[in-house]
Protein backbone atom coordinates (compact mmCIF):
# COMPACT_ATOMS: atom_id res chain seq x y z
CA UNK A 1 0.00 0.00 0.00
CA UNK A 2 2.98 2.33 0.11
CA UNK A 3 3.01 3.06 -3.63
CA UNK A 4 0.62 5.53 -5.24
CA UNK A 5 -1.23 3.97 -8.15
CA UNK A 6 -1.03 6.59 -10.86
CA UNK A 7 0.32 7.12 -14.36
CA UNK A 8 4.06 7.79 -14.44
CA UNK A 9 6.27 8.43 -17.45
CA UNK A 10 9.72 6.86 -17.64
CA UNK A 11 12.21 5.88 -20.29
CA UNK A 12 12.75 2.19 -20.90
CA UNK A 13 16.18 2.49 -19.25
CA UNK A 14 14.82 3.73 -15.91
CA UNK A 15 15.92 1.46 -13.05
CA UNK A 16 13.09 -0.27 -11.15
CA UNK A 17 14.36 1.28 -7.91
CA UNK A 18 13.75 4.78 -9.33
CA UNK A 19 10.21 3.84 -10.38
CA UNK A 20 9.43 2.45 -6.93
CA UNK A 21 10.96 5.46 -5.21
CA UNK A 22 8.89 7.85 -7.31
CA UNK A 23 5.64 5.98 -6.58
CA UNK A 24 6.53 5.84 -2.87
CA UNK A 25 7.35 9.57 -2.75
CA UNK A 26 4.08 10.33 -4.56
CA UNK A 27 2.13 8.31 -1.96
CA UNK A 28 3.85 10.15 0.90
CA UNK A 29 3.03 13.50 -0.70
CA UNK A 30 -0.59 12.50 -1.35
CA UNK A 31 -0.99 11.19 2.22
CA UNK A 32 0.30 14.48 3.64
CA UNK A 33 -2.15 16.41 1.44
CA UNK A 34 -5.04 14.25 2.67
CA UNK A 35 -3.78 14.50 6.24
CA UNK A 36 -3.97 18.29 6.02
CA UNK A 37 -7.54 18.09 4.62
CA UNK A 38 -8.85 15.39 6.97
CA UNK A 39 -12.05 15.91 8.89
CA UNK A 40 -11.45 17.06 12.45
CA UNK A 41 -11.83 14.50 15.22
CA UNK A 42 -10.84 11.41 13.26
CA UNK A 43 -9.08 8.80 15.40
CA UNK A 44 -5.74 8.92 13.57
CA UNK A 45 -2.37 9.63 15.10
CA UNK A 46 -0.36 9.69 11.86
CA UNK A 47 -0.88 9.89 8.08
CA UNK A 48 0.05 6.21 7.66
CA UNK A 49 -3.16 5.34 9.51
CA UNK A 50 -5.12 7.07 6.74
CA UNK A 51 -3.37 4.74 4.33
CA UNK A 52 -4.24 1.68 6.42
CA UNK A 53 -7.91 2.71 6.64
CA UNK A 54 -8.00 3.49 2.90
CA UNK A 55 -6.67 0.03 2.10
CA UNK A 56 -9.50 -1.58 4.09
CA UNK A 57 -12.10 0.64 2.43
CA UNK A 58 -10.63 -0.28 -0.97
CA UNK A 59 -11.11 -3.98 -0.32
CA UNK A 60 -14.62 -3.50 1.08
CA UNK A 61 -16.16 -1.86 -1.97
CA UNK A 62 -15.51 -1.28 -5.61
CA UNK A 63 -18.32 1.26 -5.60
CA UNK A 64 -17.04 4.82 -5.25
CA UNK A 65 -20.45 5.99 -4.00
CA UNK A 66 -20.24 3.70 -0.93
CA UNK A 67 -16.67 4.34 0.15
CA UNK A 68 -17.17 7.48 2.24
CA UNK A 69 -20.11 5.84 4.06
CA UNK A 70 -18.07 2.68 4.69
CA UNK A 71 -15.43 5.02 6.12
CA UNK A 72 -18.13 6.55 8.34
CA UNK A 73 -19.00 3.08 9.69
CA UNK A 74 -15.38 2.29 10.52
CA UNK A 75 -14.74 5.67 12.13
CA UNK A 76 -17.90 5.39 14.22
CA UNK A 77 -16.79 1.96 15.39
CA UNK A 78 -13.31 3.22 16.28
CA UNK A 79 -14.76 6.17 18.19
CA UNK A 80 -16.99 3.78 20.18
CA UNK A 81 -14.07 1.42 20.90
CA UNK A 82 -15.71 -1.29 18.79
CA UNK A 83 -13.81 -3.74 16.65
CA UNK A 84 -13.83 -3.04 12.91
CA UNK A 85 -14.80 -6.66 12.16
CA UNK A 86 -14.01 -6.43 8.47
CA UNK A 87 -13.56 -9.53 6.33
CA UNK A 88 -10.75 -8.19 4.09
CA UNK A 89 -8.39 -7.97 7.08
CA UNK A 90 -9.10 -11.60 7.93
CA UNK A 91 -8.52 -12.62 4.32
CA UNK A 92 -5.21 -10.73 4.40
CA UNK A 93 -4.25 -12.57 7.60
CA UNK A 94 -5.12 -15.96 6.04
CA UNK A 95 -2.92 -15.14 3.07
CA UNK A 96 -2.31 -17.70 0.33
CA UNK A 97 -4.32 -20.30 2.22
CA UNK A 98 -7.56 -18.37 1.66
CA UNK A 99 -9.89 -20.52 -0.44
CA UNK A 100 -12.76 -18.08 -0.92
CA UNK A 101 -14.63 -18.85 2.31
CA UNK A 102 -14.17 -17.31 5.74
CA UNK A 103 -14.90 -19.81 8.49
CA UNK A 104 -15.63 -19.17 12.16
CA UNK A 105 -12.14 -20.49 13.04
CA UNK A 106 -10.70 -17.77 10.78
CA UNK A 107 -12.50 -15.11 12.81
CA UNK A 108 -10.82 -16.48 15.96
CA UNK A 109 -7.33 -16.64 14.44
CA UNK A 110 -4.60 -14.83 16.36
CA UNK A 111 -3.21 -12.17 14.02
CA UNK A 112 -2.62 -8.43 14.34
CA UNK A 113 -4.65 -8.17 11.10
CA UNK A 114 -7.73 -9.98 12.42
CA UNK A 115 -10.05 -7.08 13.18
CA UNK A 116 -12.60 -9.51 14.63
CA UNK A 117 -10.17 -9.99 17.54
CA UNK A 118 -8.17 -6.76 17.74
CA UNK A 119 -9.47 -3.28 18.39
CA UNK A 120 -8.25 -0.48 16.18
CA UNK A 121 -6.49 -0.61 12.86
CA UNK A 122 -4.20 -3.42 11.75
CA UNK A 123 -0.47 -2.61 11.77
CA UNK A 124 -0.16 -1.89 8.04
CA UNK A 125 -2.15 -1.43 4.86
CA UNK A 126 -3.68 -4.60 3.39
CA UNK A 127 -3.94 -3.38 -0.21
CA UNK A 128 -3.04 -0.60 -2.61
CA UNK A 129 -5.82 2.00 -2.18
CA UNK A 130 -7.30 4.16 -4.91
CA UNK A 131 -7.52 7.93 -4.78
CA UNK A 132 -11.22 7.53 -3.87
CA UNK A 133 -10.44 5.30 -0.90
CA UNK A 134 -7.70 7.64 0.35
CA UNK A 135 -10.15 10.54 0.20
CA UNK A 136 -12.85 8.49 1.93
CA UNK A 137 -10.46 7.57 4.76
CA UNK A 138 -9.69 11.24 5.38
CA UNK A 139 -13.19 12.59 4.73
CA UNK A 140 -15.92 10.13 5.73
CA UNK A 141 -19.54 11.13 5.44
CA UNK A 142 -21.10 12.27 8.68
CA UNK A 143 -23.77 10.11 10.26
CA UNK A 144 -24.40 7.35 12.73
CA UNK A 145 -24.11 4.13 10.73
CA UNK A 146 -22.35 1.28 12.54
CA UNK A 147 -22.95 -1.66 10.17
CA UNK A 148 -23.14 -2.61 6.53
CA UNK A 149 -23.73 -5.68 4.42
CA UNK A 150 -23.08 -6.28 0.73
CA UNK A 151 -26.28 -6.34 -1.30
CA UNK A 152 -24.82 -8.55 -3.99
CA UNK A 153 -24.93 -5.89 -6.72
CA UNK A 154 -21.74 -4.09 -5.72
CA UNK A 155 -23.48 -1.73 -3.29
CA UNK A 156 -23.91 -1.92 0.48
CA UNK A 157 -26.87 -1.67 2.83
CA UNK A 158 -26.04 0.53 5.82
CA UNK A 159 -27.63 0.19 9.27
CA UNK A 160 -27.61 2.17 12.50
CA UNK A 161 -28.57 -0.61 14.89
CA UNK A 162 -27.65 -4.24 15.28
CA UNK A 163 -31.31 -5.18 14.78
CA UNK A 164 -31.45 -3.34 11.43
CA UNK A 165 -28.17 -4.93 10.44
CA UNK A 166 -29.28 -8.45 11.35
CA UNK A 167 -32.44 -7.98 9.26
CA UNK A 168 -30.33 -6.78 6.31
CA UNK A 169 -27.96 -9.73 6.71
CA UNK A 170 -30.89 -12.15 6.65
CA UNK A 171 -32.30 -10.46 3.56
CA UNK A 172 -29.08 -10.31 1.57
CA UNK A 173 -27.55 -13.59 2.74
CA UNK A 174 -30.65 -15.32 1.42
CA UNK A 175 -29.59 -13.89 -1.94
CA UNK A 176 -26.13 -15.42 -1.54
CA UNK A 177 -24.12 -12.34 -0.55
CA UNK A 178 -21.52 -12.15 2.22
CA UNK A 179 -21.54 -10.24 5.48
CA UNK A 180 -19.15 -7.29 5.91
Amino acid sequence: GLLLADTYHFTNQTPASEILERASDAMQEYLLENWAKREPGLPYEAPVEVLTMASIIEKESGRESDRRTISQVFHNRLQRNMRLQTDPTVIYAIGDEFDGDIRSRDLRMDSPFNTYKIKGLPPTAIALPSFDSLLAAAQPTSGDYLYFVARGDGTSQFSRTLGEHNAAVRKFLLQGTKLN
